[in-house]
């Protein structure tokens, strides 16, 4: 006998709401504006191993694990051919490695310079918090950089019920793995009614993989790329001339909305719930 689709109480199997869940990003999300500590991190280690790169080149794998971000900044054709021209072979993994150390040296200070959370963060959680949803949250960065961002943002009020790092799971960005931690710990009861908050393509990705609804960070985020101060600085139409092309990545991904920080998801909220009421699904 031939399996059939079963259509006949496809009406108690939809989710109609409310939010229960929200998963944030850090770097780029709710703190570091322009999620400055790693980038400057990642220039740093390669300007000391002699091979200065680009700001464009230290951002483009962001989201990624860090170790990972490491390799995938070498494997970009010209970063690779001056780390050749300089050290006189291909990078390998004890390369990799040593960089990776540097960088959990140096981004331990820099994690200490820009944990100031971005403005409107505060009130989006106590907002989230009234409406008895859960604050979760993921990195790349790994747990032993999260051991000074934790309690640094703790004493700036920001204390997430529940933190998965990249080295607490089998996989990264894009998978889901972080994501679904924070499910489980704070026991979502249906994915349809969560929420993923992220800077990055690939957290966006991540998000979209565990089923849940995905919402893109243009201004504060990697995409743009500036300190507060210098968004702050630049006219609405340069704002907008930067925001373009950072809410067109974001939106390629496929993300179901893309704000430009963190203070517009309580709007954000209201939409998924009354589209979550109508019978839509992530």
């Amino acid at each position: 006998m031939q399996p059939s689709l079963l259509t006949s109480n496809a009406s108690h199997r939809q989710y109609r709401g409310p939010i229960t869940t929200a998963i944030f990003d850090w770097a780029g999300t709710v703190l570091d504006f322009g999620c400055i500590a790693p980038v400057e991190a990642f220039r740093q280690v390669f300007s000391d191993a002699g091979v200065p790169i680009t700001i464009a080149e230290a951002r483009a794998p962001m989201g990624a694990a860090k170790r990972e971000h490491i390799a995938l900044i070498l494997k970009e054709t010209d970063v690779q051919a001056r780390w050749q021209a300089h050290t006189g072979h291909a990078s390998n993994e004890a390369d990799v490695d040593a960089l990776y150390r540097e960088f959990l040296r140096v981004d331990e200070i820099n994690v200490a310079k820009y944990a100031d959370l971005i403005p409107g963060a505060l009130d989006t959680i106590a907002h989230l918090r009234a409406r008895g949803i859960a604050v979760g949250s993921t990195t790349g960065y790994p747990r032993e950089v999260m051991k000074n961002l934790i309690p640094l943002a703790a004493e700036r009020n920001y204390k997430p019920d529940f933190v998965s790092t990249v080295s607490d799971v089998a996989r990264g960005r894009p998978f889901p793995d972080m994501i679904l931690a924070n499910a489980l710990a704070l026991a979502t009861p249906d994915v349809r009614g969560a929420v993923v908050v992220d800077d990055s393509p690939t957290g966006l990705l991540a998000g979209l993989a565990s089923g849940m609804w995905a919402v893109g960070i243009a201004a504060s985020g990697n995409e743009v790329g500036l300190s507060l101060a210098e968004w702050a600085a630049l006219s609405p139409a340069a704002q907008q001339a930067r925001l373009t092309p950072a809410r067109a990545k974001l939106e390629q991904t496929g993300a179901h909305f893309v704000i430009d920080t963190i203070a517009d998801l309580p709007a954000v909220i209201d939409a998924i719930e009354a589209l979550l009421a109508a019978g839509e699904r992530p």
